[in-house]
């Protein structure tokens, strides 16, 4: 809906609309929503089965080859970003307990829709991308354990599995991945109690055969295959560790799931922290034994956790990896699909998506329409293109997202800063302190990405000394956060050491972005334009306007109705 009168320009209609934001609205019990099935258990392994798939079972190898025996760090400077970006997620899941959008929504209510808008775009083409490689994984896995059956065996067709030979660069054929994906579709179509139970089953399945892997793998580790512990430098291990940090990325489903939590405010900061805490723990204990077991120059590429016992003698370790592969890279898609569909749900029911995506079917109490969607695009990606091509553009969308997420858990905070839950307008000094603490938030990202560009590309000691420039001048950002402005208290899960913790966040996930190849810089800044002008041309005109007297969100239930 236009806020601009008739005689507005178009220009400044534009950004009237692109500078609103949005408040939550009241409750609201049409009996049409998502239904409340999900404990803190449940979450857990939702995270956990978002993310211990193909990180542990192929990425873990990958870094190594790069990183050596040293990818144990990589993966713990990894994981220990993603814990910092994980509280400040458990934060505002409290604040937006019963709302799917994760960090589309929280930008949506704490900036303005332009933004939110340009995150959804951005991260939701990192779930479809994902899908899509992950889909082609399982497919080639599958085919693999066919393979054993000797009536099987070199009787299937790369195009079947593996993905037939390249056309023009781009194009390979493959038939079973969108196979898969149609029923992991129908799944989730049925409802998210079906769903979960898979879910459940599968990823107790694969936690289960990865700790049986570190233990028997734990005697076959031989340390002299740990020294030398970083044998291309530290600038290798900080450059996997920005590979690694997208196999940690499932807490952010169970962020989105806000609105199928039984107690949210509860329930949620103890899936996201528990899955990330749980997530770390194995990889680091296959990192530790995968590169014990054999010289990290010897591991295979395709399925190297599986190749390294194979080497052993320990066959039959080995084929019970690649049933732990299926099981984790199944769960991981099958969340992958679920979290997409919430957040074409969320964009729909605001009005900047077509309406169909808002629909929740009313017996099965699932999306079906945006379920359906997100299952087709991720078809026609798994089985036309060579995803190996499109995962050079991957990943770019979760960094900005993360640390627009963070900068929403400084801005939230602000003491003068409106009420989320109620329509009223800003005060001149509020007004002055938000602008001066986002103008810090900015000058943090900045400094973080121009330290990244040095590290990345500087060759000398002179090169390194200019990164004290940007590094203190994101202190001297941080500490203006930390003194000029007054933070308060917010309800339920609180994000500690706020706002130094979040800066942190920002500068490390831009830093981050700062070491992705140019073919991501691209992506980020053509898909932005792009996403501009749909939102120029259809989101502006039909984004629904909050008024005090229309419910938009199933806000939090009474205790009494949980």
């Amino acid at each position: 809906m236009s806020v601009s009168s008739s005689s507005s320009s178009p220009f400044s209609q534009f950004w009237s609309s692109a500078l609103r934001s949005k408040p939550l609205g009241k409750s609201s019990d049409t009996g049409e929503g998502l239904v409340r099935r999900l404990g803190p258990f449940d979450l857990i392994l939702l995270g956990i089965g978002a993310s211990i798939g193909a990180g542990i079972f192929v990425v873990t190898g990958t870094i190594a080859r790069d990183a050596g025996p040293g990818v144990t760090i990589s993966f713990l400077l990894a994981g220990a970003s993603c814990v910092l970006n994980a509280l400040c997620y458990a934060e505002l899941a409290t604040r937006f307990p019963a709302v799917v959008g994760g960090a589309y929504m929280y930008t949506y209510t704490t900036f303005n829709e332009l933004t939110a808008f340009l995150v959804f775009t951005q991260m939701m083409l990192d779930y479809h991308i994902g899908a899509a490689s992950i889909a082609r994984s399982l497919a080639s896995y599958i085919v693999n354990i066919l393979d054993l059956i000797p009536s099987v065996k070199d009787n299937i067709p790369n195009w079947v599995g593996h993905g037939g030979d390249d056309i023009f660069g781009f194009l390979s054929f493959n038939i079973l991945s969108p196979i898969l994906l149609v029923l992991l579709t129908i799944l989730l179509c049925r409802g998210v109690g079906e769903s979960t139970l898979v879910n459940t089953v599968m990823t107790m399945t694969k936690v289960t055969i990865v700790f049986v892997v570190i233990i028997v793998g734990a005697f076959e580790v031989d340390d002299s295959n740990w020294s030398p512990f970083a044998p291309t430098g530290f600038k290798s291990i900080l450059t996997g560790a920005t590979v690694a940090f997208f196999a940690y990325v499932g807490f952010d489903a169970v962020a989105n799931s806000a609105e199928e939590s039984k107690r949210p405010q509860r329930d949620l900061p103890i899936g996201i922290i528990g899955s990330l805490l749980v997530c770390v723990v194995l990889y680091i204990g296959v990192c530790l034994v995968i590169t014990g077991m054999v010289p990290y120059k010897l591991l295979g590429e395709d399925a190297p956790l599986a190749e390294a016992f194979k080497s052993k003698g320990l066959n039959s370790v080995s084929i019970l990896i690649s049933i732990g592969a299926i099981a984790g890279l199944t769960t991981t898609l099958l969340v992958g699909l679920y979290v997409q569909s919430r957040l074409y749900l969320g964009l729909g029911r605001d009005g900047l998506l077509p309406a169909i995506f808002a629909k929740v079917h009313p017996t099965r109490h699932t999306p079906i329409h945006a379920q359906i969607w997100v299952g087709i695009v991720a078809c026609i990606l798994a089985g036309l293109l060579n995803v190996t091509l499109l995962s050079h553009i991957l990943s770019v969308g979760s960094l900005a997202g993360y640390s627009v997420v963070a900068a929403c858990v400084i801005t939230l905070r602000l003491d003068d800063n409106i009420d989320i839950n109620i329509n009223t307008h800003l005060t001149t000094n509020s007004m002055s302190k938000r602008t001066d603490g986002i103008t810090s938030i900015i000058v943090i990202a900045f400094c973080g990405f121009t330290t990244g560009i040095l590290y990345r590309f500087g060759g000398s000691t002179l090169a390194y000394i200019f990164l004290i420039l940007p590094v203190a001048i994101a202190i001297l950002a941080a500490a203006n956060l930390q003194f000029r402005q007054v933070y308060k208290d917010p309800p339920g899960f609180s994000c500690p050491w706020v706002p130094i913790l979040p800066a942190v966040c920002i500068f490390f996930n831009i830093f981050l972005f700062a070491q992705l190849n140019y073919e991501a810089w691209v992506r980020f800044v053509v898909l932005s334009i792009v996403a501009g002008f749909v939102y120029a041309f259809y989101g502006q005109y039909n984004a629904i306007h909050a008024s005090d007297d229309t419910n938009y969100y199933h806000t939090l239930p009474s205790i009494e109705a949980q």
